[in-house]
């Protein structure tokens, strides 16, 4: 078992800037192949962005791309979204997923492909 804790999310104005953390326990985490995903208010989940088991591969959805960037830290057992110029419409509940994979290059953007979920963490954006 995996267990993931997300942190970080909280209340920002429309440009500002947050970090989300989420840390992994159970297993070694450079196993997994992470990803981040956001639910907004009666919507499905949808993918934000992922990165691989090495973190030197990357993706991320079309919303995002440009503003969100994903990095972990093995060592950590930690996996960060950074969130710059923030949106109202970013506003979500922001979850965390990991994957266990062998590939240490490929990304997983399929929300069923994932095999352990985090909590959520709430992000607010005011205009």
């Amino acid at each position: 078992q995996v267990q993931l804790i997300e942190s970080g999310g909280g209340l920002m104005q429309a440009g500002g800037s947050l970090r989300l953390s989420c840390v992994a326990s159970g297993r070694p985490f450079n196993l997994y192949a992470m990803g981040w995903f956001r639910q907004f208010p009666g919507k499905e989940r949808e993918f934000v962005g992922a990165i691989s088991r090495s973190g030197l591969s990357t993706t991320y959805a079309d919303s995002v791309n440009g503003r969100f960037t994903i990095s972990r830290d093995n060592a950590k057992s930690t996996v960060y979204l950074q969130m710059n110029s923030l949106k109202p419409e970013d506003t979500a509940v922001y979850y965390c997923a990991a994957d266990f994979l062998i590939s240490v290059l490929a990304v997983v953007t399929s929300m069923g492909e994932f095999d352990y979920w985090g909590q959520g963490t709430q992000v607010t954006v005011s205009s």
